[in-house]
Order: C-alpha cells, then structure tokens, then sequence
C-alpha cells in the first residue's frame, strides 16, 4: 500500500477538516501518520476500482489473449481447448494420459462443466479434464476386462494329493 500512496500527513493535520483533504485528494490514497507511523489509510472510491478492476489492469499492461486467458478465471465454454502440451502438463500433474483428448471425450467434459457455471482458471480446467479422462479411461478398461457374466465354471473332480478323500 505504501507504493499506491499519493499523499502523506499527520493525524492531527487530518482531524483538523478531514472532509477538505479527502476533497482535495480526490481518486487518490492518504496515508495518515502519527509519531512517523501510519496509523491508517484513506482510499478513495475511484482509487479502490483502479485497484481491484482487473480489465483496466489489462488494458493497461497490454498482456496478450493467451496471457490474459491463464491470469483470469473463466465458465466453460464451447470454444475452449487444453493446450498442445495438455499430455506432458497431465504427466507432471501425476496423470498418465496414453493418448490425446477426443472430441467426444472433450464434449462430453465440456456439456457437464457448462451447466455447472463455475469458474475457473485454464490450468485448473485442464486439472480437471485429466482427472476427469483418468478416471472415465479407467472405468473403461475395467469393463473391457471383466469376465463374461454367462460363463458357468464346471469343478473338476480331481482331489488334490494330500486332501482327504482320495
């Protein structure tokens, strides 16, 4: 805070007519001191949006759409991808995609996250599209790998050596 500080006086001086220093300083942030020790800080409405407006951030610094679309928090939308390194980012997250995201896989994540309206940052859809095809690839192979359901096993009649009956 004490960067964003365009004015700095003393307590006393401020007590005197706060209303006509706050006046003066309009769109900016006092510093109020007492023995050389901020005691506390005036921000002015204007001062506050410049600093929480993260569009007038972007405008400002100019970051480029790519940037922009990691810093902000974003719905999920149709338009969105995973980056082209979404399979090595998966790898050092702890998740071992074999192959790349489908379009049906990638529309069936995207329909659910749709209706769900939440936000989140890039990094953390991809986090979730990851775990997502982790465990919906796993449930996959798992059925593929079950028996058949209408096989009946026949017991052998053998006894082995060593059991009673022989």
């Amino acid at each position: 805070m004490k960067i964003l500080v365009s004015k700095k006086i003393t307590l006393d001086l401020f007590c005197k007519n706060p209303i006509q220093i706050i006046e003066k300083e309009k769109n900016e942030i006092i510093s109020i001191s007492k023995n050389k020790k901020t005691v506390f800080y005036v921000i002015q409405p204007k001062a506050l949006k410049k600093l929480f407006d993260i569009k007038e951030y972007f405008v400002k610094s100019k970051i480029t759409k790519k940037e922009k679309k990691i810093i902000e928090k974003f719905p999920m939308h149709t338009n969105w991808i995973p980056d082209k390194d979404f399979i090595q980012k998966a790898a050092l997250w702890g998740i071992s995609l074999n192959e790349e995201v489908s379009k049906y896989e990638l529309a069936s994540f995207i329909s659910y996250w749709e209706a769900e309206g939440l936000f989140f940052h890039h990094i953390q859809w991809q986090q979730k599209l990851a775990r997502s095809l982790e465990r919906s690839r796993s449930m996959n192979n798992a059925i593929q790998q079950k028996k058949d359901i209408t096989y009946i096993p026949v017991p052998d009649q053998k006894t082995p050596d060593g059991f009673r009956g022989k």
